[in-house]
């Protein structure tokens, strides 16, 4: 089998010499390696001395180090290169004029995660509407989905619930890589930026991360393995209630839970075919931080037992039901704020469909709200052909 390259390992290995002399800035983490795990800013400046002239950070910071949502990162200066570190996840969420003024090229690299709900793609569209205005280039570096591009799954998002964690209408499991991504906003925000994307080689559309041969970097705290990307579509919808979806605990979202919750009943009450790919197993756990600090929770741990058949959305969607079925006087959604959104449900825009929840809440057949997905997902999968950079 081929070796995957990524985009940077492309760049590293020659794709780099059309960018001389050109003042250059990068978006990027720590999640930034090469397959030989040197970071981006490192090769960068090494094959280009002297023309990296800014670095910007996503959410969790430059380096991944703050928890959380709504955890603020500062500015800072790069100790070895001397040059400005710019926050995009600070009291703005975008490129000032004055910072892009210091370059002519912003490079992206960041890993996504395959689930709309993951803040990097909002943030590169940002980045693409603000080099769009300032007349700078955008390069992206491109890196697999974790998830495979293949499999989409859940709902699409309404225009009317936009947000951070959502800037367009595409479904939870989306099956888009980063570079993939940034020509759809091109095209859909009409931006005419036109990205330049340097691609992957080796990669293929129905790989999953533990096909690539890749050494997974977590890209943000509470995504360690890649096991929390393979769930995480699901296991998301957790944010937005009053569940720990085990932020505080050693494996985030794999885990999940609350000190009501009483997993027998949980279990009578899915269907066999709600699990179907993976197994629940019951577990203990008492968060370091977030919801429930300190307390004990009684939940569940998922197993992926067969990738092909597990469908995160659906399974969660499920449990999701379950619990509001057997805990309604406990359960709770969560208020606002979520992602400097203040009004608007955190829950709704997690799931991208007011009437989703409500379905949800009510106990409605849960093949009829399937069946709405599927439609949505077989439009969007035709739609999304336009983009699509690899076989």
């Amino acid at each position: 089998m081929e070796k995957v390259l990524t985009g940077l390992d492309r760049f590293r290995d020659g794709q780099w010499e059309r960018f001389r002399g050109r003042r250059l800035g990068l978006l990027c983490n720590q999640a930034s390696l090469d397959s030989d795990l040197r970071h981006a800013k490192n090769i960068i400046s090494g094959v280009l001395p002297g023309n990296l002239e800014a670095l910007f950070g996503p959410q969790h910071g430059y380096g991944g180090e703050d928890q959380d949502n709504m955890i603020e990162t500062g500015h800072s200066v790069d100790r070895e290169l001397g040059i400005p570190v710019y926050s995009l996840y600070s009291d703005y969420r975008e490129p000032l004029e004055e910072m892009l003024d210091l370059i002519d090229v912003l490079i992206i690299d960041l890993q996504d995660v395959g689930t709309r709900v993951y803040t990097f793609a909002s943030t590169m569209l940002n980045c693409m509407k603000a080099a769009g205005k300032a007349g700078k280039k955008i390069v992206v570096l491109d890196r697999p989905n974790p998830l495979g591009g293949i499999i989409t799954e859940g709902n699409l998002l309404r225009s009317d619930l936009f947000s951070f964690v959502g800037p367009c209408a595409i479904p939870m499991r989306h099956g888009l890589t980063m570079g993939e991504m940034a020509l759809m906003f091109d095209r859909v925000f009409n931006l005419e930026t036109l990205p330049e994307i340097i691609l992957m080689s080796g990669w293929t559309r129905g790989m999953l991360w533990h096909d690539t041969g890749l050494r997974w970097i977590m890209p943000s705290p509470n995504m360690p393995v890649p096991e929390t990307a393979y769930v995480y579509p699901g296991q998301v919808i957790w944010e937005g209630t009053n569940l720990s979806e085990g932020r505080g605990t050693c494996r985030p979202f794999e885990i999940f839970g609350a000190p009501y919750l009483d997993t027998a009943s949980i279990r009578r009450s899915l269907a066999p075919w709600a699990t179907k790919g993976c197994l629940l197993q019951d577990i203990t756990f008492r968060p370091t931080f977030n919801k429930w600090d300190g307390r004990l929770c009684r939940g569940f741990m998922i197993h992926i037992l067969d990738h092909a058949v597990f469908r995160p959305y659906l399974t969660s969607i499920c449990l999701l039901m379950a619990v509001i079925e057997g805990h309604g006087r406990d359960f709770r959604w969560k208020d606002p704020p979520y992602e400097y959104e203040f009004e608007r449900m955190p829950i709704d825009l997690i799931l991208g469909d007011g009437e989703l929840r409500e379905a949800i809440g009510t106990g409605e057949d849960i093949s009829k709200i399937i069946g709405i997905w599927d439609n949505e997902n077989r439009d969007y999968v035709q739609w999304r052909r336009d983009f699509l950079l690899y076989k």
